[in-house]
């Protein structure tokens, strides 16, 4: 975590808590030593912000201080909200803590408090697709972001067995599968990897030497003449 997001998330801790909160309690919730948390305060003090405490006894966020409200329209925030479920289905569990975090800091700046889910006329199916246990997502779209080659032991739909370099792209969610979308050096074209069927994965320090953007376009190409096809997006 930077340690700007982390100082964004002690405020929010701080104000969305009814009562004094300990470096403990703080360094916990953000996983980090207690010794960052007392540094990050001194930081956050000195930059003006009201926070009242002294080590042992919690810090409070005094009065004075808030975010600006974010003017959403009901119809808005209904619309974030559905959105912020469907991230939640997808089985990545770092996009869904994620997700989790970003409704409460919504809800944290609203000039009046979202009515709560079961009050909306939008439901979410409350499952998702599954993604193998060696596959971390939260390392996979860091991959996609850095370049970086990905080596995988992989079963095909017939139970197949084979080890693949490809070059990350994409992740394709879908209700009941999560595909990773690649060049594969083997094919010396694009495929789709179930993360389902995913036996292991590693990321490899290795960058791919192709432009990703024009890539990334060739593979959104592919995808829409499917689309155009009306077919479905299968994996290997």
């Amino acid at each position: 975590m930077r340690p700007a997001d982390r100082l964004f998330d002690i405020i929010q801790l701080l104000r969305s808590s009814p009562r004094a909160l300990t470096a403990a309690a703080i360094a916990e919730r953000l996983e980090v030593s207690t010794r960052t948390i007392y540094r990050d305060i001194a930081t956050l003090q000195a930059s003006g912000l009201p926070i009242d405490g002294a080590s042992g006894f919690g810090y409070v966020l005094g009065p004075g201080y808030d975010l600006p409200p974010l003017m959403f329209t009901a119809e808005e925030f209904q619309t974030i909200a559905v959105a912020l479920d469907l991230v939640r289905r997808t089985g990545d569990r770092g996009l869904q803590e994620a997700a989790s975090a970003v409704r409460a800091k919504i809800a944290a700046v609203l000039p009046c408090r979202p009515a709560p889910v079961a009050e909306t006329p939008f439901y979410v199916w409350s499952g998702g697709a599954s993604v193998a246990a060696v596959v971390c997502m939260a390392e996979v779209r860091d991959a996609i972001r850095d370049a970086r080659k990905i080596r995988i032991d992989y079963l095909s739909r017939d139970g197949v067995p084979s080890q693949r370099i490809v070059w990350p792209l994409a992740v394709a969610y879908f209700s009941e599968s999560t595909l990773l979308g690649t060049w594969c050096e083997l094919r010396q074209d694009y495929r789709h990897f179930r993360t389902d069927r995913v036996q292991d994965l590693v990321i490899l320090d290795e960058t791919y030497p192709a432009d990703r953007p024009g890539l990334l376009d060739g593979w959104r190409a592919l995808q829409a003449g499917y689309e155009t096809r009306d077919l479905p997006l299968t994996a290997s």
